[in-house]
């Protein structure tokens, strides 16, 4: 799954709309509408993602033994 697939099935889950999504972000919703066709997000634009929506986003890489760095 994408991050906009991701971004998108995340609003559906909070019964947000993507525009309002944008607002909350600030943005536009048509400079956020590029950015979901771009998949260009940053870890920083993920985390207010996930801020502005109540949620938490967590990124990590996962060895083969389990560990997360």
């Amino acid at each position: 799954m994408t991050i906009s697939e991701q971004i998108k099935v995340l609003c559906v889950r909070e019964n947000i709309s993507l525009a309002e999504l944008a607002r909350r972000l600030g943005k536009s919703p048509q400079s956020f509408n590029s950015k979901m066709k771009r998949e260009s997000f940053t870890v920083d634009d993920l985390e207010k993602i996930a801020s502005v929506t109540g949620a938490s986003f967590e990124r990590n890489f996962v060895l083969r033994n389990g560990d997360k760095i």
